[in-house]
């Protein structure tokens, strides 16, 4: 989940201005209050969190809402929209390049998960079309080469590697002529317990004579406030260009490393968001404050839809999920989708409204066993029972458990999820969705 628990508070806040009867002084320092509590307790930096407050509570005050639009969606927007500056704005996307190779740098204390997050870049860039390759720099840490290899054996890029050699430069001067056959280069260096001075000298050494085209901080989300420290040191060893924040999904500190951005010019690039080879997102701060109050993600999910499914197919079968018309086929092309873009209760975070709803723990948990069951009852159906499963009765369930060789119990957990799923598409239609489809047009920056 997207920092559970300050999704959890910042949820609370905008619960309280739907529920008061006037928006007045009192109830914005209240809020303020509520807000700054959330963002000191995920151990966010004490003076931007009261910078943050201030503009919202001089914006509550003294702005009045548009025409067409209430004083309590109002208030909401003004929290979204700070939220969205103060974690760096707009989205800015590392732009690619055409000479050869682009060279991604990447650089961060030992166990911030370089060498993965390098594996994990080297995916997300591969389905995207580009030939990539990884370059391994790290020579302090003996098992960071071999790492490095499997990684690139996962993704099925090439690895280049010299366990022997123990000058970096070295490596890098060995390897120049073959790196210019790829569009993309990824570049693993070392990393310290500490910022050491060997380090410093290391990274700015390696900086001058690769030149690289990014130099991306990686940063563990649970270093807490300690992350701005090191992005202010790093920064003035090699001029960083991005952050890449990692393990968000498993603390309760990770404000430090999100706000670790205000203390340099560089802005958070991706987020790792699991263990997994594709638990790496862009960071969107519009849309990653949309998950954390609730509003969603529209942006994220249409692109890990892509990634699982034709973009007209996806398209096709969101119409069908919003107005709730789809059949077992539809359901079920869906859900294998779905299983490609991961644990389906993260995909739920970017639906908007879908992020605040307790649904069923057997809504969210289809594994694929049950998944190749569920295409064994399928082949025992007719193209009426397929296209119309209300029309499914005690003898046709009988029949069909018969023909694939099922129970009748487990026919009827497959038509038991048909109709979660109807249900599911039905609360959809919320109000976040309809409070963000209200603001479009209305509201500055929508």
């Amino acid at each position: 989940m997207v920092m559970e628990k300050l999704s959890s508070n910042l949820k609370n806040v905008l619960k309280k201005i739907a529920g008061a009867p006037i928006i007045n002084e009192t109830l914005v320092n209240e809020l303020v209050k509520d807000i700054q509590r959330a963002l000191l307790h995920s151990d966010t930096n004490v003076q931007l969190v009261f910078n943050l407050t201030k503009n919202i509570k001089e914006r509550a005050l003294k702005e009045e809402s548009p025409k067409g639009v209430n004083p309590r969606e109002y208030l909401v927007n003004i929290v979204y929209e700070e939220l969205t500056k103060f974690l760096g704005g707009k989205h800015e996307e590392i732009k690619i390049t055409k000479a050869k190779p682009f060279k991604i740098m990447l650089a961060g204390l030992f166990g911030s998960g370089k060498t993965t997050t390098a594996g994990k870049l080297a995916k997300y860039y591969s389905k995207r079309g580009y030939k990539v390759a990884l370059l391994g720099l790290d020579v302090h840490r003996p098992a960071s080469m071999k790492q490095l290899q499997q990684l690139a054996e996962k993704t099925n890029v090439k690895a280049f590697i010299d366990e022997k050699e123990k000058d970096p430069i070295k490596i890098y001067k060995n390897f120049k002529p073959e790196l210019k056959k790829f569009d993309i280069l990824l570049i693993d260096t070392a990393g310290r317990d500490a910022l050491s001075e060997e380090l410093v000298k290391e990274i700015k050494n390696l900086n001058k004579e690769i030149k690289p085209d990014e130099k991306l901080l990686v940063i563990s989300a649970d270093l807490g406030q300690t992350a701005e420290t090191q992005a202010k040191k790093f920064h003035e060893s090699c001029n960083i260009t991005g952050v890449i924040a990692t393990k968000m999904d498993g603390t309760a500190k990770a404000g430090g490393a999100l706000s670790a951005t205000a203390v340099t010019d560089a802005k958070i690039k991706f987020i790792g968001t699991g263990e997994q080879i594709d638990d790496l997102e862009q960071f969107d701060p519009e849309g990653f404050v949309g998950r954390l109050l609730g509003m969603g993600d529209l942006k994220a999910l249409l692109e890990k839809t892509k990634e699982a499914i034709s973009e007209d197919r996806a398209e096709d079968l969101g119409k069908k999920f919003l107005k709730g018309d789809f059949n077992f086929l539809d359901m079920y092309e869906q859900l294998t989708a779905m299983k490609k873009m991961g644990p389906l209760s993260k995909v739920m975070e970017m639906i908007p409204g879908m992020g605040n709803l307790k649904l069923p723990k057997d809504a969210l948990q289809v594994q694929d066993g049950k998944l190749k069951k569920w295409k064994v009852i399928f082949k025992s159906m007719t193209k009426k029972e397929l296209e119309s499963p209300e029309v499914l009765t005690r003898s046709r369930i009988d029949r069909i458990a018969k023909g694939s060789g099922t129970t009748t119990g487990e026919v009827r957990e497959l038509l038991k999820h048909y109709r979660q799923t109807k249900k599911m598409s039905k609360m959809m239609k919320g109000d976040p969705e309809k409070l963000m489809k209200k603001f479009k047009g209305k509201l500055p920056g929508m």
